[in-house]
């Protein structure tokens, strides 16, 4: 049996985090919210927010914005602490469907060692340009890990099983900021981690607010990928022995 926390990096969004952690909370399952640095009325509302329900809620103020990979791996770290097996991650702008984190805890209950990974369906909302360009993330993904194993390696919609998860964040600097999510998939997966992929619907986001800055993260994702597609060249032959003997 697992033991799993919901982990959600809040980062100035007061407006839409309580929506995210009352839908979190009806999935009977605890929240921990890591404040990464932001604003006094955010870091405010998250501390109501684990007043009013502190069974069920935690917040971990962190004093400087880590950016989102160092505050999720912040909360990573928290919920080892706090006795977790997985941990649930979540973003806080309202874009995932709480509702279907049932489906996500059953596959992880079934398969515990692995990543259970969330696969957008987007409605109209989705912003075309980020859409079109998660494609060009996904083929380098492809190319670097020698398989199709991960559909999507941008979204914050997963499961982490924490003891392969920590030990690879103890050993190896991952991106802190939006090349955390696809690095950490590529590095686990290189490690053996299996993933499963799990459709789940996704909307933008509740209260508008994006935190995705185009030069500086496309920048930060180009320098990824080159560094992920150095270490599959030095990994080739343990990639291409894996192809031929039918795993993923």
């Amino acid at each position: 049996m697992i033991r799993c926390v919901v982990v959600i990096p809040v980062y100035n969004h007061e407006h839409a985090i309580g929506v995210v952690v009352d839908a979190v909370r009806a999935q009977h399952l605890p929240c921990l919210m890591v404040d990464d640095g932001s604003r006094v009325t955010c870091a405010a509302e998250l501390d109501r927010l684990a007043h009013r329900d502190p069974q069920g809620i935690r917040v971990l103020h962190l004093a400087q914005n880590q950016g989102k990979g160092g505050a999720v791996m912040a909360g990573l770290r928290e919920a080892a602490l706090q006795g977790y097996s997985h941990a649930l991650q979540i973003d806080a702008d309202g874009q995932h469907d709480p509702a279907d984190i049932a489906r996500f805890l059953v596959l992880a209950q079934q398969q515990p060692e692995a990543v259970i990974c969330g696969v957008p369906i987007y409605d109209e909302s989705v912003p075309r340009a980020r859409l079109y360009g998660r494609y060009v993330t996904h083929v380098w993904v492809w190319i670097n890990t020698l398989s199709l194993a991960i559909r999507d390696s941008m979204c914050g919609f997963r499961i982490y099983p924490l003891q392969s998860t920590l030990a690879l964040i103890d050993q190896v600097r991952l991106g802190r900021r939006m090349d955390f999510d696809t690095e950490i998939m590529v590095r686990l997966h290189w490690r053996g981690v299996a993933v499963v992929n799990q459709p789940t619907h996704v909307r933008y986001p509740l209260d508008g607010i994006s935190h995705f800055r185009m030069w500086r993260d496309n920048l930060l994702i180009s320098r990824m990928h080159a560094r992920l597609f150095a270490g599959m060249l030095l990994r080739l032959p343990l990639l291409l022995w894996r192809r031929l003997a039918g795993r993923p």
